[in-house]
């Protein structure tokens, strides 16, 4: 490839991967792994260097849902014929260990799985030489600004589409949203006094609302005041009047023999 720099030997490249699980729908169920991506890819360019994915086949295969809920997930008939995990084992092995580990929420998810399969089958577990996890990077270094951490969230912020939860597909988009999150950073730490604070000051707001055919719509208000509300007369005339006329009747009864004038100027003091 013209202009394209190998990375240097000796190295430490990053492999980023991600898992996609059953979820479990009972107390004491495990997370079983039904597939594995990744892409290995050269830290001082970021060229991806080498990609796999598998599905794989759980022990038990009444623990994969026969339909999912997703359009394009993992289904039983999808890791029926899939390998076992032991069958793959020293592929993802040979790709994790050594090797710097990136993903989204590894550390608390991704990482234990691995280590759980690892020990099913009586092995020990692939060994990072370093790991960013990019939940913890962007959280603390770009910030909420997409309403949320979520991979998902994030990538719909910079326009790269829906996340599929696929496992190759999400490393990719997560390496993307790395990218994009980066070039902001930077940019930002060009003119911090201008750009660093725009997204606090946007002068736009987001709403939804329903449209006719009752789907939601996004609406833009280009206001930042308050909305402004109509304040509805709780009584009609009719209604007010007879209101009223109860008023003075159950007055003349607390009062007694009073003008009715001073009643009245009772009342007008009573109601305001």
């Amino acid at each position: 490839m013209e202009g394209f720099i190998p990375c240097q030997e000796g190295s430490a490249e990053i492999v980023f991967f991600d898992i996609e699980t059953t979820v479990p729908n009972r107390t004491g169920q495990r997370f079983c792994v039904l597939e594995f991506g990744a892409i290995v890819v050269c830290p001082r360019n970021l060229v991806e260097l080498e990609s796999y994915s598998t599905l794989i086949k759980p022990k038990d295969l009444s623990v994969v849902a026969l339909r999912s809920g997703r359009s394009d997930g993992i289904t039983r008939d999808a890791v029926a014929n899939a390998p076992g995990f032991e069958e793959v084992a020293d592929k993802i092995f040979n790709l994790l260990n050594g090797r710097v580990w990136g993903g989204h929420n590894i550390q608390r998810f991704d990482c234990v799985r691995i280590k759980e399969a690892f020990a099913d089958i009586g092995r020990p577990p692939p060994v990072p030489v370093g790991i960013i996890d990019s939940l913890g990077v962007l959280t603390e270094k770009f910030g909420k600004r997409a309403g949320n951490m979520k991979m998902a969230s994030l990538a719909t912020y910079f326009g790269l589409g829906q996340q599929k939860h696929r496992s190759l597909d999400d490393v990719r988009m997560n390496l993307e949203v790395l990218k994009h999150c980066a070039t902001v950073l930077f940019l930002e730490s060009s003119l911090p006094s201008i750009l660093n604070r725009s997204w606090h000051s946007q002068s736009t707001i987001t709403t939804r609302s329903r449209s006719s055919a009752g789907k939601l719509t996004c609406k833009e208000e280009t206001s930042r005041k308050s909305p402004t509300y109509q304040r509805t007369v709780p009584y009609t005339r009719e209604s007010l009047g007879k209101m009223t006329e109860r008023v003075k009747n159950l007055l003349c009864k607390a009062r007694g023999s009073q003008p009715i004038n001073n009643l009245l100027k009772h009342s007008h003091s009573v109601l305001r």
